[in-house]
């Protein structure tokens, strides 16, 4: 069996948790076994309808707290690995994720791999790719498919679609209370938080071929003309010129907008690394040997300052 924990914050359920659906099927599917989906706290009746997507064969819930918990996560998937024995259990890679991952992987005495970019079965073993040195190598670990723990990458895989008819099952797992060194008191939200870009259906991202803060007047035009979000590589962020919430790459957010256009951006490994999973990618550079337009759907090789106003007028 496979087992899934998905993530929830702040009374929503995270897009993570359908693209570990997603990922569990695939494993389970190779193996010839059930997926299984594990959440704990918060509205667990209502995320287990959520959750109930077609593929899946039962959602689990531990109904104990509202918010993350790592000490609560911990007792309790563990506990209810213990009573499932799932052959691979499956946690975003997310800060959550990173959290209680390695403490529940000692608990459980489960081999660890993090940041699963792949996941794949060749005779009963269990191949994970994951990416090192700024993402310029891609190795492969492989395991047990009958004990491992992966936390998987968001945006990787696509979420699962579709109403299932799972069974759930509420399961009553002996929290220690004396354990939970930790609460949540409340959320603070960093400076330019009222943005963001990893919702953004379209964005309009900028690099350092736009030259100087003031030329960015024209990139906000074409956003606005498009109804999309602003986004920008390293280099603009690190001048000050948009706030390090607007950041793609792997350094700064993970995207998988519908629509991205690359504006004045070459295409480091570090920045695709953020935004490889958009549906459709626009690249406008004036250097045709530019990476970017390695992954580009779509590219314009012309001067940014010509181009930007003229797609503007023509979205206008």
């Amino acid at each position: 069996m496979i087992l899934a924990v998905a993530e929830h914050r702040r009374g929503e359920l995270r897009d993570v948790s359908l693209e570990l659906l997603a990922a569990g099927r695939g494993v389970a599917d190779a193996l010839g076994t059930e997926l299984h989906v594990a959440v704990v706290s918060g509205d667990v009746e209502r995320y287990a309808g959520e959750l109930n997507r077609e593929g899946v064969d039962a959602v689990h819930t531990v109904a104990h707290g509202e918010e993350f918990n790592h000490d609560v996560y911990v007792q309790a998937l563990a506990a209810l690995a213990g009573d499932l024995d799932p052959g691979v259990l499956l946690v975003p890679h997310t800060v959550n994720g990173l959290d209680y991952a390695p403490a529940l992987s000692s608990r459980v005495d489960y081999p660890l791999v993090t940041d699963a970019v792949d996941l794949r079965v060749d005779d009963g073993t269990l191949a994970v790719d994951r990416e090192m040195y700024g993402s310029k190598v891609e190795t492969t670990i492989e395991l047990p498919a009958d004990r491992a723990l992966v936390t998987v990458r968001p945006a990787e895989w696509s979420t699962a679609e579709g109403a299932g008819d799972a069974a759930v099952e509420a399961f009553d797992a002996p929290i220690d209370e004396s354990a939970v060194r930790s609460r949540v008191t409340g959320y603070e939200e960093v400076a330019g938080g009222d943005i963001d870009i990893g919702e953004a259906d379209v964005l309009v991202s900028v690099g350092r071929g736009i030259g100087e803060e003031e030329n960015l007047d024209i990139v906000h035009d074409l956003a606005e003309a498009l109804d999309a979000t602003v986004s920008a590589s390293r280099p603009v962020v690190d001048n000050g010129w948009l706030p390090k919430n607007r950041q793609v790459g792997q350094s700064g957010k993970v995207v998988t907008p519908d629509v991205y256009i690359a504006i004045g951006i070459s295409g480091a490994v570090q920045h695709v690394a953020g935004m490889k999973g958009a549906d459709t990618v626009v690249a406008i550079n004036n250097d045709p040997s530019a990476p970017i337009f390695d992954i580009a759907d779509y590219g314009i090789v012309d001067d940014l300052f010509d181009v930007v106003p003229a797609l503007t007028e023509q979205f206008r």
